[in-house]
Protein backbone atom coordinates (compact mmCIF):
# COMPACT_ATOMS: atom_id res chain seq x y z
CA UNK A 1 0.00 0.00 0.00
CA UNK A 2 1.25 3.46 -0.80
CA UNK A 3 0.00 6.71 0.74
CA UNK A 4 -1.43 9.52 -1.39
CA UNK A 5 -3.12 12.89 -1.00
CA UNK A 6 -5.81 14.51 -3.15
CA UNK A 7 -7.33 17.96 -2.84
CA UNK A 8 -9.60 20.34 -4.71
CA UNK A 9 -12.95 22.10 -4.75
CA UNK A 10 -16.37 20.53 -5.11
CA UNK A 11 -19.98 21.56 -5.53
CA UNK A 12 -22.78 19.93 -3.57
CA UNK A 13 -26.54 19.90 -4.03
CA UNK A 14 -28.80 18.73 -1.21
CA UNK A 15 -32.45 18.16 -2.05
CA UNK A 16 -35.13 17.30 0.51
CA UNK A 17 -36.64 13.83 0.33
CA UNK A 18 -39.69 12.48 2.15
CA UNK A 19 -38.61 11.35 5.64
CA UNK A 20 -39.16 7.71 6.63
CA UNK A 21 -41.38 8.80 9.52
CA UNK A 22 -43.43 11.81 10.60
CA UNK A 23 -41.12 12.93 13.42
CA UNK A 24 -40.31 16.61 12.70
CA UNK A 25 -36.79 16.25 14.14
CA UNK A 26 -35.82 13.84 11.34
CA UNK A 27 -34.59 14.93 7.92
CA UNK A 28 -33.70 13.11 4.70
CA UNK A 29 -31.91 14.53 1.64
CA UNK A 30 -30.38 13.41 -1.62
CA UNK A 31 -26.70 14.22 -2.03
CA UNK A 32 -25.18 15.13 -5.43
CA UNK A 33 -21.56 16.29 -5.75
CA UNK A 34 -19.13 17.21 -8.49
CA UNK A 35 -15.46 16.98 -7.45
CA UNK A 36 -12.62 18.83 -9.19
CA UNK A 37 -8.86 18.80 -8.78
CA UNK A 38 -7.12 15.54 -7.94
CA UNK A 39 -10.50 13.82 -7.67
CA UNK A 40 -12.31 14.31 -10.98
CA UNK A 41 -15.60 12.64 -10.13
CA UNK A 42 -19.28 12.82 -9.34
CA UNK A 43 -21.15 11.28 -6.46
CA UNK A 44 -24.70 10.39 -5.53
CA UNK A 45 -25.89 9.57 -2.06
CA UNK A 46 -28.37 10.01 0.73
CA UNK A 47 -28.23 11.81 4.07
CA UNK A 48 -30.31 11.22 7.18
CA UNK A 49 -30.35 13.70 10.06
CA UNK A 50 -31.98 14.25 13.41
CA UNK A 51 -31.90 17.33 15.61
CA UNK A 52 -31.43 17.11 19.36
CA UNK A 53 -33.53 18.67 22.06
CA UNK A 54 -31.00 21.48 22.64
CA UNK A 55 -30.32 24.19 20.01
CA UNK A 56 -27.06 23.47 18.19
CA UNK A 57 -27.24 19.71 18.74
CA UNK A 58 -27.84 17.33 15.83
CA UNK A 59 -26.33 14.43 13.91
CA UNK A 60 -26.24 13.29 10.31
CA UNK A 61 -25.13 10.13 8.58
CA UNK A 62 -24.64 9.81 4.84
CA UNK A 63 -23.47 7.31 2.26
CA UNK A 64 -22.32 8.32 -1.21
CA UNK A 65 -20.90 6.47 -4.25
CA UNK A 66 -18.05 8.41 -5.91
CA UNK A 67 -17.35 7.59 -9.58
CA UNK A 68 -14.55 9.04 -11.72
CA UNK A 69 -10.76 9.35 -11.53
CA UNK A 70 -8.56 9.78 -8.47
CA UNK A 71 -5.16 11.16 -9.46
CA UNK A 72 -5.68 9.54 -12.87
CA UNK A 73 -6.88 6.13 -11.63
CA UNK A 74 -10.42 5.37 -12.77
CA UNK A 75 -13.08 3.60 -10.77
CA UNK A 76 -15.55 4.08 -7.97
CA UNK A 77 -15.71 3.83 -4.20
CA UNK A 78 -18.17 4.62 -1.43
CA UNK A 79 -17.82 7.08 1.45
CA UNK A 80 -19.66 7.05 4.77
CA UNK A 81 -20.12 10.22 6.85
CA UNK A 82 -20.90 10.81 10.50
CA UNK A 83 -21.38 14.46 11.43
CA UNK A 84 -22.12 15.50 15.00
CA UNK A 85 -23.01 18.94 16.29
CA UNK A 86 -22.79 18.95 20.08
CA UNK A 87 -24.27 22.24 21.36
CA UNK A 88 -22.61 24.09 18.50
CA UNK A 89 -19.31 22.18 18.54
CA UNK A 90 -18.95 20.24 15.23
CA UNK A 91 -17.12 17.02 14.44
CA UNK A 92 -17.11 15.17 11.13
CA UNK A 93 -15.74 11.79 10.10
CA UNK A 94 -15.72 10.66 6.44
CA UNK A 95 -14.13 7.32 5.52
CA UNK A 96 -13.95 5.01 2.53
CA UNK A 97 -16.31 2.05 2.94
CA UNK A 98 -14.10 -1.05 3.24
CA UNK A 99 -13.75 -3.04 0.00
CA UNK A 100 -15.94 -0.60 -1.95
CA UNK A 101 -13.28 0.34 -4.54
CA UNK A 102 -13.68 -0.85 -8.12
CA UNK A 103 -11.48 -1.05 -11.23
CA UNK A 104 -8.22 0.92 -10.74
CA UNK A 105 -9.42 1.99 -7.27
CA UNK A 106 -9.82 -1.55 -5.93
CA UNK A 107 -8.41 -1.70 -2.42
CA UNK A 108 -8.61 2.05 -1.75
CA UNK A 109 -8.81 3.08 1.92
CA UNK A 110 -8.70 6.50 3.51
CA UNK A 111 -10.38 9.49 5.09
CA UNK A 112 -11.67 12.75 3.65
CA UNK A 113 -11.91 16.17 5.25
CA UNK A 114 -14.38 18.80 4.05
CA UNK A 115 -13.36 22.45 4.24
CA UNK A 116 -15.93 25.25 3.96
CA UNK A 117 -14.51 28.76 3.59
CA UNK A 118 -16.45 31.81 2.39
CA UNK A 119 -19.32 29.53 1.33
CA UNK A 120 -17.06 27.44 -0.95
CA UNK A 121 -16.50 23.69 -0.41
CA UNK A 122 -13.22 21.85 -0.87
CA UNK A 123 -11.84 18.47 0.19
CA UNK A 124 -8.59 16.97 1.41
CA UNK A 125 -8.40 13.21 0.91
CA UNK A 126 -5.63 11.11 2.44
CA UNK A 127 -5.82 7.62 0.99
CA UNK A 128 -3.90 4.44 0.32
CA UNK A 129 -3.93 2.16 -2.71
CA UNK A 130 -2.22 -1.18 -3.30
CA UNK A 131 1.12 -0.85 -5.12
Amino acid sequence: MSKHHAAGPFEVKLNPLTPYNDDPTFGRRSLDKVFHGDLDATSKGEMLSVSGGVPGSAIYVAIERVTGALNGRKGAFALHHTGIMNRGSPSLSIHVVPDSGTDELTGVTGAMTIIIENGKHSYAFDYELPD
